[in-house]
């Protein structure tokens, strides 16, 4: 009868507390131990969930108005999630009766910023970070003294879909809260895309700064803050954002090890 193969360690395991990767994992025999295993297939089940499970814009929107933030439901022009996936384009356009929504808002004065939040391709990010940090960044932008119009949480949205809402408002600053791809280490990472002078049709990628990986595990609300404020800060001295805008934001907030783990080891 034969005997059960035990784990044998990795040799890097004591480098396993520097990263969230799937290193140092050990065998047995010549497979990966069962637990490795196991967390595998949550890490990809938890993934796969966080872009099928739909977001519930209901619930999100009762919660800001529990914070007294105001909203407005939209959705883009991809009706279902499958259309979503596949055709990125109509994700960036606003449905008609998205459009109709917005007319009847029209506000009467001057829009400076609008903030909107997508669910992207993962709705685990937006219900796990966007109310929290919404309730960070609008009082800060308030303090500015700049104005907005309700919140816009819009279904099966990508990125461009806040050029679309910015041009309507011609505001000045458009930041979109949007669920990023989900990986085996982090399903839930929301990033926040910032374009200044947002314009349907106009604006490319190349005009936008990302700050990413925000979730528990990656970059803190407070963080995130600091370098979205300081692009703001950087765009409205500027007049531009995008490639030609940098984040020199201090790292003075970042728990980063202050020895060199490489030299350590």
């Amino acid at each position: 009868m034969s005997q059960p193969a035990t784990t044998t360690p990795d040799t890097w395991q004591s480098l396993s507390q520097f990263t969230a990767a799937r290193i140092a994992l050990g065998r047995a025999g010549i497979s990966l131990p069962t637990r490795a295993c196991l967390d595998f297939q949550l890490a990809h089940a938890l993934a796969r969930d966080a872009v099928n499970l739909p977001l519930d814009f209901d619930q999100l929107a009762k919660s800001l108005a529990g914070q007294g933030i105001a909203s407005l439901c939209l959705q883009s022009q991809a009706s279902n999630p499958q259309t979503y996936l596949q055709r990125p384009d109509l994700g960036r356009l606003l449905s008609p009766a998205a459009q109709r929504s917005l007319q009847d808002l029209n506000p009467s004065a001057a829009t400076d910023a609008v903030v909107i939040v997508a669910d992207g391709l993962s709705s685990t990010a937006i219900s796990h970070h966007a109310e929290a940090f919404l309730s960070l960044l609008l009082p800060n932008l308030q303090a500015q003294q700049y104005r907005m119009p309700p919140v816009c949480l819009v279904k099966h949205g990508r990125v461009a879909i806040g050029d679309a809402i910015a041009d309507h408002f011609a505001a000045r600053l458009c930041i979109v809260l949007i669920g990023e791809r989900p990986g085996l280490s982090s399903p839930d990472s929301m990033g926040i895309y910032f374009t200044y002078q947002a314009r349907s049709g106009f604006s490319t990628d190349a005009d936008r700064n990302c700050i990413s990986n925000i979730h528990h595990n990656g970059l803190s609300y407070p963080q995130a803050l600091h370098k979205l404020l300081f692009l703001i800060a950087g765009a409205e001295q500027l007049k531009l954002s995008g490639v030609a805008l940098k984040d020199q934001s201090t790292e003075a907030g970042l728990a980063l090890p202050q020895a060199n783990f490489l030299l350590d080891f």
